[in-house]
């Protein structure tokens, strides 16, 4: 029986062992990507260089330098000012009704507000093309808003599904036995309790806007070109350590929002 134990003991620690090789591989396989951007995009060199045998700021300097660079910069914070609040709202409003409200066609409803997660990017791209040229509104802010909107709200829509999910509908009873009216219960007490589900999808619309390139290179013009649609179009013509330097701002974002949804709601309340 002792011997049994002790191969089982042992089989369990080689079990482990492995478990745990095969994720610092996989953690390493993840990180050393964007190890070899951040790095690379310090290097003085007129070409990205790893590792860098100097360190210096002249790419950033050189983008924030830059009227092309900044003007996308601008474009890409005014997408994500309108877009943001916009797909909250509408995003929120659908996330409570979804829940609260019984109606023929429920299902459809929330398959056609996450369906943008299922259709190929591209496809999307094609149709708003199509249908932005015909408005009058290709090229222009609105039809970029429209299009981030588009992709954005179903991160809104799922982050904040989950806090309407949680929240316990006596509460909501207890404030209008109490003599409150829906809509003051709605604002004083429904609206508190889902707030970190509704940061979370602020930030998740936020990364989501300022990183679109799929939808943004079919409706955006040489006018109003976003910053995801210019790192793509500089790529294309040079390839120096600028497109790094802006991806270290990306990644900065990413963190900063995986951050805050980390101390709002928890990453895995998101999944």
């Amino acid at each position: 029986m002792g011997g049994h134990k002790f191969r089982r003991t042992s089989s369990g620690k080689w079990i482990d062992m492995c478990v745990w090789t095969t994720g610092l591989f996989v953690y390493l396989f993840l990180t050393l990507p964007v190890c070899v951007i951040v790095l690379s995009a310090f290097s003085p060199t007129a070409y990205p260089k790893f590792p860098p045998t100097e360190f210096s700021i002249r790419w950033f300097e050189g983008i924030f330098n830059s009227p092309e660079w900044m003007e996308s910069i601008w474009i890409s914070g005014v997408l994500l000012v309108i877009v943001t609040p916009l797909t909250v709202i509408l995003g929120t409003a659908a996330s409570y009704a979804l829940a609260r409200l019984q109606f023929p066609g429920k299902n459809a409803v929330q398959s056609f507000i996450l369906s943008p997660l299922m259709i190929p990017q591209i496809v999307l791209g094609v149709a708003l093309l199509y249908l932005f040229t015909m408005m009058g509104i290709n090229g222009t802010i609105t039809g970029l808003v429209i299009g981030h909107m588009l992709i954005s709200l179903p991160y809104v829509v799922r982050t904040v599904g989950v806090s309407v999910a949680n929240l316990d509908p006596k509460l909501e009873l207890a404030s209008m036995n109490l003599g409150a009216g829906p809509v003051h219960t709605f604002f004083k007490v429904t609206l508190p309790l889902i707030k970190p589900g509704m940061i979370a999808g602020a930030v998740f619309s936020a990364v989501t806007s300022f990183g679109e390139i799929s939808i943004s290179l079919f409706v955006s013009s040489p006018m109003v070109t976003p910053i995801p649609v210019r790192t793509f179009s500089y790529i294309e013509q040079t390839f120096d350590p600028s497109v790094n330097a802006i991806s270290v701002i990306f990644i900065a974002v990413s963190v900063i929002a995986l951050v805050i949804i980390e101390r709002t709601i928890g990453l895995s309340k998101t999944m």
